[in-house]
C-alpha cells in the first residue's frame, strides 16, 4: 500500500512538472522548452541553430577573479530562430544556462532554463521573436554569474553588449548614483571656476 502511494506521488509530481513545461530528473532540468510555438511577430522559423556549451572551471583561467567558466560567452543568431542548446557540465557542482527577456506569453517569467548536475548534461530548445535584442545568459546559482558564468545571446543587430561578459565587455558595472546631469554640472563648475580665477587676478592688478 505504501509502495503504491509512493509511486502515485511520483507520477503526480511528474505530471505536475510536465504541465508547467518543466522536465526534471537526476541529471538536471529543462524548463520552458518551446519547439514549435512561434512568437506573435514571427511568421515562420527563419534559422535553426545548435550550440554545445560546456561549463567547466578551466574556462575561467584566462579571466582573473573568475572561478567558473563557459566554453562560449556570446551566441549570435538571427531573429525568429529556433535554438537548441546542449549544456554539458564538467564540474562537480550543479550549473545552469538561463536566458532572460523572452516573451512572457510564451515563456513564464520570460525565461528559458537548463540545469545540469555535476558531470551531467541537458538539452533544450526555444524560439526567439523578431526583435533585434541582446539577451542575458547566465547561471543563477549563488555567485556563479559573478564568478564568470555570464554570457549574451545577440539576436540580429542586438541592443548593445551587456556589462561584465567575459571576453566580450568590461568586467565592471558603472556606478549609477551620480546625478543625470553630472557632465553638464562639471562643465559649468569648470567655467565658473575659471571666470572666478580671472576675476581675482584682474582685481589684484
Amino acid at each position: 500500500m505504501l509502495v503504491n502511494a509512493s509511486i502515485a506521488a511520483r507520477n503526480e509530481s511528474a505530471d505536475h512538472s510536465h504541465h508547467h513545461n518543466m522536465f526534471l530528473d537526476e541529471a538536471g532540468m529543462v524548463m520552458n522548452e518551446n519547439r514549435n510555438n512561434l512568437p506573435h511577430d514571427c511568421q515562420k522559423i527563419l534559422q535553426e541553430y545548435t550550440f554545445e556549451v560546456i561549463a567547466q572551471t578551466s574556462y575561467a583561467a584566462d579571466f582573473p577573479g573568475n572561478i567558473f567558466g563557459l566554453s562560449q560567452h556570446e551566441y549570435k543568431v538571427e531573429p525568429c530562430s529556433r535554438i537548441t542548446v546542449t549544456f554539458i557540465n564538467k564540474d562537480e557542482v550543479r550549473h545552469q544556462w538561463m536566458v532572460h527577456g523572452l516573451p512572457k506569453y510564451l515563456y513564464p517569467a520570460g525565461m528559458f532554463h537548463l540545469e545540469a548536475a555535476g558531470g551531467q548534461q541537458k538539452t533544450g530548445t526555444f524560439i526567439i521573436p523578431s526583435e533585434h535584442k541582446t539577451y542575458l545568459v547566465h547561471c543563477d546559482m549563488a555567485q556563479h554569474m559573478e564568478k564568470g558564468m555570464k554570457a549574451q545571446l545577440v539576436a540580429g543587430d542586438g541592443s548593445g553588449n551587456l556589462w561584465g561578459v567575459p571576453n566580450v565587455s568590461n568586467n565592471f558595472f558603472m556606478d549609477t548614483y551620480l546625478p543625470q546631469n553630472t557632465k553638464l554640472i562639471l562643465i559649468v563648475s569648470f567655467v565658473i571656476g575659471t571666470l572666478a580665477t580671472v576675476f581675482l587676478i584682474l582685481k589684484r592688478e
